[in-house]
C-alpha cells in the first residue's frame, strides 16, 4: 500500500493503445480474490509487477501472452491477473497490469504497472531497470544500495521466482534484463513519500506479502521506519515525528530541522516510539495538533478518531492540576471539543497545553522505556499556532 501524504488519492484509468503490435484490453482487475471481510482486499504494486513479468517473460519464450496470468504470492495465494496492456517485438515482450488496491486508500490504485523482459547472455542472471514513473534510491539507509530502483526486496525475489518457474516451464535461460515502469509514476510519487526518503522519478515497487489489506497501518508503519533509517544513515541526532503537514512546519520552523530528518507520524505515535526505542536517536521531537497530542497524553499510542478519543475527563484532571478550579474544571469535562476546552482554560490563565504536552512528553518516554532519548512536545492549534510545550527531557539529554 502506498498511502498519501496528505493529498487525495489519485486515480488514472488504463490507456487504450492501438495499433502495431500493441494492443490494450479492457481489465477487469483481477479474476479470483480472496474472501471478503467487508471490505475488498487489493494487490501490491509488487504482485502486479510480478504477474506483468511473468506473462512478458512468457510470451517472449512462446509468442503468447497467458491472460489472465496467475502468479503465487508469498503466502501461497494464486491470484489471476487480466492483462491490460500487451506488447511483443523481437527481442522484448512487455505487459501492463492495472492495480486494483481493492477498498485501500491508496494512490497506486488505478495505475498501470508495466514490465518490459529482454533476454539477456546466459549467465547474466536477471537484471532490474527503472523505468518511467519507478523511482530511484539516491540516500542510504533502505533495503536497497544506492542508484539501484526502488523495487523492494521481496517484489524482486517474487520476480525472480516466477522468472525461474517460467524459464523452467518453457525452456527459457532465465537470464533477463526486467525494466518496470508506472504510468503517470512521477505524478504518483508527489503524493508519497519518496521524495523525503531520496527515492527520485516515480513511485515505488513494493509489498510484502503481495495483498494490500483495505486500511492497514502496514505500509504507513513501514514508511516511518524507512524515515527513522535514512535520518539514522544521514547522520541526524534530531528527527520528528509530525501528526500532520501543519505541525511539521511549526516543527522546522522551531528546530530548523531538514527534510530527511522528519518522519510523518500521523496517528501512530507508538510506531514512532516503538521504532526509535530499538533504533535510538539523541532527540525526538513530537509535534501535532492538541486533541490527537491530548490523546498521546492519555495513553493512546494510535491517535485515529475511530480507535481512540479525546477524554475531556482526562482534561478536566489536569486543567485541576494546572489550577483550575471546580466550576473551570466541570465546564471542560463538558466542554464540545478539545480546543473548546483548551479555550476556556486559556481565558482563565491556565496552561492546559502546557499540561497536555508535559504529559505526552512523559507517556513518549514510558514507551521507550530508559533507551538514550530526550523527547520534548509541542501542541498547535489548527491555525498552526503553538499552544503548549514541554522542554526536552530523557536519558540523553543534558540540556
Amino acid at each position: 500500500m502506498a498511502l498519501a501524504a496528505h493529498a487525495p488519492p489519485l486515480v488514472f484509468a488504463p490507456p487504450r493503445e492501438r495499433g502495431g503490435v500493441t494492443e490494450t484490453k479492457a481489465s477487469g482487475g483481477r479474476s479470483a480474490q480472496l474472501a471478503r471481510t467487508g471490505l475488498r482486499h487489493g494487490w501490491t504494486t509488487g504482485a502486479c509487477a510480478t504477474a506483468a513479468t511473468t506473462a512478458a517473460y512468457t510470451a517472449l519464450l512462446t509468442g503468447e501472452f497467458p491472460d489472465p496470468v496467475t502468479i503465487t504470492l508469498p503466502k501461497g495465494q494464486t491470484p489471476a491477473f487480466a492483462l491490460a496492456a500487451e506488447e511483443l517485438a523481437d527481442g522484448h515482450a512487455m505487459a501492463g497490469i492495472v492495480k486494483d488496491a481493492g477498498d485501500d486508500p491508496d494512490v497506486t490504485h488505478g495505475a498501470l504497472i508495466r514490465s518490459t523482459v529482454r533476454l539477456l547472455p546466459p549467465g547474466a542472471g536477471v537484471v532490474f531497470r527503472a523505468g518511467p514513473g519507478v523511482g530511484t534510491v539516491t540516500r542510504p539507509g533502505l533495503p536497497l544500495p544506492v542508484g539501484e530502483p526502488a523495487i523492494n526486496p521481496v517484489p524482486r525475489r517474487m520476480m525472480t521466482d516466477h522468472i525461474a518457474e517460467t524459464a523452467a516451464r518453457h525452456g527459457g535461460t532465465g537470464d533477463v534484463e526486467v525494466t518496470v515502469s508506472v504510468d503517470h509514476g512521477e505524478e504518483i510519487a508527489r503524493s508519497t513519500w519518496n521524495g523525503r526518503l531520496g527515492i527520485l522519478g516515480g513511485i515505488s515497487i513494493l509489498g510484502t506479502t503481495g495483498i494490500v489489506v483495505p486500511y492497514s497501518c502496514s505500509a504507513w508503519i513501514d514508511s516511518i521506519r524507512r524515515g527513522v533509517d535514512v535520518a539514522r544513515a544521514a547522520g541526524r541526532t534530531h528527527v520528528a515525528g509530525c501528526t500532520g503537514s501543519t505541525s511539521e512546519k511549526v516543527a522546522v520552523a522551531v528546530h530548523g530541522l531538514p527534510e530527511d530528518a522528519l518522519l510523518d507520524m500521523g496517528d501512530f505515535a507508538g510506531a514512532v516510539l516503538k521504532y526509535i526505542r530499538r533504533h535510538p536517536v539523541d532527540r525526538l521531537t513530537v509535534a501535532g495538533g492538541f486533541a490527537k497530542l491530548s490523546k498521546l497524553a492519555a495513553g493512546h499510542l494510535d491517535l485515529h478518531s475511530s480507535r481512540s478519543q479525546v477524554d475531556k475527563g482526562f482534561l478536566a484532571e489536569l486543567a485541576r492540576r494546572g489550577g483550575a478550579d471546580e466550576g473551570l474544571a466541570a465546564e471542560v469535562a463538558a466542554a464540545n471539543t478539545g480546543l473548546d476546552a483548551l479555550q476556556r482554560c486559556a481565558a482563565r490563565g491556565v496552561p492546559l497545553g502546557d499540561l497536555v504536552a508535559a504529559t505526552a512528553r512523559d507517556e513518549a518516554l514510558a514507551v521507550l522505556r530508559g533507551a538514550p532519548v530526550a523527547v520534548d512536545v509541542i501542541c498547535i492549534d489548527r491555525a498552526g499556532n503553538i499552544v503548549g510545550r514541554a522542554e526536552p527531557r530523557g536519558p540523553s539529554w543534558k540540556g
